[in-house]
């Protein structure tokens, strides 16, 4: 956060899920919406592996990433706008509402009442006090996308509003396993690395029925999630190629044919001679700015552009407002009893 000190407004989103939950929206097919965001958090996928995690493991959220952009194309106009827009592959903001309205009322509800996982996500806007917001920008914030929004002084108090933000977003979801793997079976196996290498680490071992599926060059995992009363099905799918140095060519493969995923979800349990999955707890973050411009989206960061985020802000400062950096930390960590994950993206 020690970027943000200085600037007079911060939009923050936390997720493993999305926001949203206004009435007048355009209606659209929902899954025409979720592939064309699924392909937006592919793109993202491909260009971090290429040059953000070339020696390191990855773990990042598309979705909190692509809320936070969808949050900034809701206070911009002109080409700004049309170039978020463009980037999100939606046809307007009322489109973007009615994906994250869906979203959030009947995919992402926490499900921990009922027995299913526990879900949280949130949005948030830190804005000066000096820069009143527009009623329209406001407005979309508080029933699109349920942000908090906080008026404070950056000016003497950066420091403390930094730190504020930070807390804000040190939440995390939590999924148990519909089946469980038995901890005192865990045992040490070569895992092997892209550079041809490997490392000795935990994994988790059952003998019972997984819904796993071959295909050509690798295979699928699928881990239910619990249920409970919950009417909602979530699972983890893990895909793993044959070659030990095959990731980038799956990666290559999954990103360049729509729907591939889709197609190559297994969904029946099927008994297995061997099975072995790594446990695992992983942190990334990054500055996301020059991943998203590399991918076209450049416009919203330029100081060049006058008068992009005017939709935001009611005041002639308005129109001097751009994104300085945009921030990502996610986390993860998968064990014997379930998930455990985290993600924020941070814009100034």
């Amino acid at each position: 956060m020690s970027k943000c000190l200085h600037r007079r407004l911060v939009c923050a989103s936390y997720s493993t899920a999305s926001f949203g939950g206004d009435s007048h929206v355009e209606a659209t097919d929902p899954h025409e919406l979720i592939t064309s965001q699924t392909n937006v958090s592919l793109r993202l996928t491909k260009q971090l592996l290429r040059t953000e995690a070339k020696d390191s493991n990855l773990v990042f959220s598309p979705l909190s990433i692509q809320v936070a952009l969808s949050l900034l194309a809701a206070g911009a106009k002109g080409p700004t706008l049309d170039q978020l827009l463009s980037f999100l592959e939606s046809k307007s903001n009322d489109q973007l509402s009615s994906l994250y309205s869906k979203l959030v009322s009947v995919v992402f509800a926490d499900g921990s009442p009922a027995g299913g996982p526990c879900l949280s996500s949130a949005n948030g806007v830190w804005v000066d006090k000096s820069l009143p917001l527009k009623p329209s920008f406001e407005h979309v914030m508080d029933n699109v996308y349920k942000a908090d929004t906080n008026h404070v002084d950056f000016q003497t108090e950066a420091v403390q509003v930094a730190k504020e933000v930070t807390l804000w977003a040190e939440k995390e979801t939590n999924g148990a396993w519909k089946r469980a793997f038995d901890a005192s079976r865990t045992k040490d196996y070569d895992f092997h690395l892209i550079n041809g290498s490997s490392v000795k680490v935990a994994f988790m071992t059952s003998k019972k029925e997984q819904s796993v599926g071959a295909y050509d060059g690798f295979k699928v995992l699928g881990l239910p999630y619990k249920q409970g009363e919950d009417e909602r099905r979530f699972s983890m799918y893990v895909s793993l190629p044959d070659a030990n140095d095959g990731l980038l060519a799956l990666v290559e493969k999954v990103t360049c044919e729509s729907g591939f995923l889709e197609r190559h979800l297994p969904y029946e349990p099927v008994k297995l001679g061997e099975f072995m999955i790594p446990r695992f707890k992983i942190t990334f973050e990054f500055e996301a700015s020059a991943v998203l411009k590399r991918l076209g989206l450049e416009l919203p960061f330029s100081t060049e552009q006058a008068q992009g985020f005017t939709e935001m802000v009611d005041s002639p400062k308005g129109r001097d407002l751009y994104v300085s950096d945009i921030f990502h930390k996610s986390f993860i960590e998968v064990n014997e009893e379930g998930t455990k994950a985290a993600a924020v993206t941070t814009v100034v």
